[in-house]
């Protein structure tokens, strides 16, 4: 059948349901073929279908099966009409539906002339094919892969600092190892055996969401396992999780500035806990959620600003000597960077950034902090006995440079001699060419005169003296 042939025009039966967000009725489905397996796909795969598309009237407007081609698509993303992003989202692989969509979900007032009229309803008969699961790791190297089991309602989903209540199944090595529900704020899950692929792919999950997590070792328990739940090193996991509901925490902007600085008060506090703890990553957390609170000064009166101010360099300077205990060194510095943008003479940042330069090997730069600590409070002991080390780091290290280039010179010179004796040996021996016969002097017996005088060696043919 052409695009142009009419087919007997589509009527929802009584089966048909309206799976539009708002129920609207925007969007009507109704399965033809159920599909198998418990997953659908979610937003962000890569989804193949055929499809047959049509007016109410039954006449046809595109089809992928009259081209041969199935039709491919990330779900989600806007490149399909909506009724597609809802529809598909809701089907199983093999699953064939039918798809009544109002023109607000499909093409709207304009149409798409000159196959589809203005304010056009559409039906679309779509077979789901296969899809590509979605990769919800940061570094996008599959090791988050997300099937979704039932769809969430709704578009919200928790962000970090939501409290979530979920309910959780762990499988290692097919075997169940651990189900249980729990309740937890976003972002300090570690607290509650919760590990960091689950917490991230949580920022993805709508209400009422079930959906299983295949969850490769550096996103679970890494190196270290979870001994108590018998899970080795390096194990690879799967994880059904079901978020039964979720708090937000509540956004920043909706804050007035005193809140601000309460909620800057409170992630101290956690903060200083976890450090306490040596719970280092997680202070981390708390003192960034700090900078979230305190890093732009709109809103704050003149009194609020500079407690503003002091709690934001407090933020830096404390989640600097957290990545120093984890030696981040790097990390370190560039926390105290930012604590010296607010405060230049700082003495904790000056020698916090001093100890991060040592630990990136840089004492020369090290020195000039330390000294700067030490021309600020000249009983600094810490300051002086570093000093020393620098010192004697810097001794050694210019003692290792000489010895690496004295060693230098030593290979250069060497192969600058190796070089000229192999030059040497490519130009000819003059004297070994000397007496050597052409054509015309083939050898013969050396005459009397040459016998009484033996040095004498190049001679005519005729046995006269070459150009006398």
């Amino acid at each position: 059948m052409t695009q142009d042939e009419i087919k007997k025009p589509y009527v929802a039966g009584p089966n048909a349901v309206d799976i539009s967000p708002s129920g609207d009725g925007g969007v009507l489905k109704e399965i033809i073929k159920p599909g198998s397996g418990e997953f659908t796909p979610g937003n962000g795969c890569k989804v193949k279908v055929h499809y047959t598309g049509t007016l109410l009237d039954g006449s046809v407007f595109d089809s992928s099966k009259e081209r041969g081609t199935p039709f491919e698509f990330n779900l989600g993303k806007g490149q399909v009409i909506k009724a597609w992003d809802i529809g598909v989202a809701t089907m199983k692989k093999g699953e064939v539906a039918m798809l009544t969509c109002k023109s607000e979900y499909a093409y709207g007032k304009p149409g798409s002339p000159p196959k589809i009229p203005a304010d056009a309803t559409l039906v679309f008969e779509v077979e789901v094919l296969s899809w590509k699961a979605e990769d919800l790791s940061p570094k996008k190297d599959e090791g988050i892969i997300r099937h979704i089991i039932e769809s969430g309602e709704g578009h919200g989903t928790p962000t970090d600092g939501s409290i979530v209540d979920i309910h959780l199944v762990c499988e290692y090595d097919g075997k169940k190892v651990e189900e249980r529900d729990v309740s937890f704020t976003l972002g300090e899950g570690s607290e509650h055996g919760i590990p960091y692929g689950v917490e991230h792919a949580l920022e993805k999950f709508k209400l009422k969401e079930k959906s299983k997590l295949e969850i490769k070792s550096q996103y679970a328990w890494e190196k270290e396992g979870k001994p108590e739940l018998n899970i080795p090193a390096d194990a690879d996991l799967e994880y059904t999780i079901t978020l039964n509901n979720f708090e937000k925490a509540k956004e920043n902007w909706a804050l007035s500035s005193s809140e601000k600085i309460d909620q800057a008060k409170f992630f101290k506090e956690k903060g200083t806990q976890y450090f306490k703890a040596t719970k280092y990553k997680l202070a981390i957390k708390m003192y960034k959620k700090m900078v979230e609170f305190t890093e732009f000064d709109s809103g704050f009166d003149k009194e609020e600003d500079v407690e503003r101010q002091q709690l934001l360099t407090i933020a830096h300077l404390n989640a600097a000597m957290c990545h120093l205990k984890l030696e981040q060194f790097t990390e370190a510095k560039d926390e105290c960077d930012l604590a010296l943008k607010q405060e230049p003479n700082n003495e904790k940042g000056l020698f916090r950034r001093a100890q991060a330069f040592v630990g990136l090997a840089e004492p020369e730069k090290a020195l000039v902090d330390f000294e700067a600590v030490l021309r600020i409070d000249p009983s600094n002991k810490a300051a002086s006995n570093f000093i020393k080390i620098c010192n004697q780091k810097l001794k050694e290290q210019k003692a290792k440079e000489k010895k690496i280039y004295a060693n230098m010179f030593q290979k250069f010179a060497k192969r600058d001699q190796e070089k000229e004796d192999e030059e040497k040996k490519k130009q000819p021996d003059v004297m070994k060419t000397l007496g050597e016969w052409g054509q015309e002097e083939r050898e013969r017996e050396p005459t009397d005169f040459e016998k009484e005088n033996p040095n004498i060696l190049m001679l005519e043919g005729t046995g006269d003296f070459k150009n006398m």
